[in-house]
């Protein structure tokens, strides 16, 4: 089979395979455990960015300073991009810009717009490791897909906290997920003029998810300020940083037999 075909092949089967596996782990969840898995959301978003995703983009870049400058600037158009959508509303609607209901449409778009991003750059990763060799494109594309199962977990969670249906969630993380294939077609006929571009790509995917964790879920915890409250929190935290931290690690065991 051509290389071009297992690309799009593994891209297509790896996206859908991913969204459907933590569709089961996070539609599991009921209206009352949402406000509480949040928690574990936030954890695996801040565990791929800091752990996985700026890791990974300082190795390929030949500046970390760069990276790190990219991950500010997109903080930066992010926080521009969210004041644009409540902007939108509000004209539209004529509201507050503090009415909770707004949430629905800024967070699944800090959301969407960030898995989409680093949809695309594993799509790339694949394609450049199917170039080298049909055993290292699969590998890799196995360890990409273990990597995205808790990333896609906390997608989910945090669009059926803002307001989203479980079909709708399920509906945006496909096409999310479909920014995976066209990262791989594209690497695939422009891949030698395109490796400088996936540090500042990673960049902005890790700035989508520190700025959805600290601007717009974190406060929302503050709301409850008991101690036992508390500490399920963190703890729940925790256990997000540490399942990202654990399938990296079983990936990167794997990849190495």
């Amino acid at each position: 089979m051509p290389i071009l075909a297992w690309i799009v092949a593994v891209t297509l089967a790896g996206g859908i395979l991913s969204v459907v596996a933590a569709a089961a782990l996070a539609l599991r969840a009921g209206p009352a455990q949402l406000p509480i898995l949040i928690s574990y959301a936030i954890g695996a978003l801040l565990g791929a960015a800091f752990l996985e995703i700026l890791p990974h983009a300082i190795e390929l870049s030949s500046s970390a300073k760069s990276v790190t400058g990219t991950v500010l600037i997109g903080i930066l158009l992010f926080f521009v991009l969210e004041k644009l959508v409540l902007w939108r509303h509000c004209h539209a609607e004529q509201c507050e810009t503090h009415v909770p209901t707004h949430d629905h449409g800024r967070i699944a778009t800090m959301v969407i717009v960030g898995d989409t991003f680093h949809n695309c750059v594993d799509g790339v990763i694949i394609a450049g490791a199917f170039m080298v060799s049909l055993e290292l494109g699969i590998i890799t594309a196995l360890a990409i897909v273990a990597h995205e199962v808790p990333q896609e977990v906390s997608d989910f969670l945090i669009l059926l906290h803002s307001g989203y249906s479980k079909r709708q969630a399920l509906a945006y993380n496909m096409l999310a997920s479909a920014a995976m294939v066209v990262g791989g077609v594209f690497a695939y006929y422009a891949l030698q003029t395109i490796q400088g571009a996936i540090p500042p790509l990673l960049g902005i995917a890790a700035a989508s998810m520190i700025y959805v964790s600290v601007a717009d879920l974190i406060p929302g915890l503050h709301r409850r300020r008991d101690l036992p409250a508390t500490m399920q929190q963190v703890l729940l935290i925790v256990a997000g940083i540490g399942t990202v931290w654990l399938v990296g690690y079983l990936a990167g065991a794997i990849a190495n037999v």
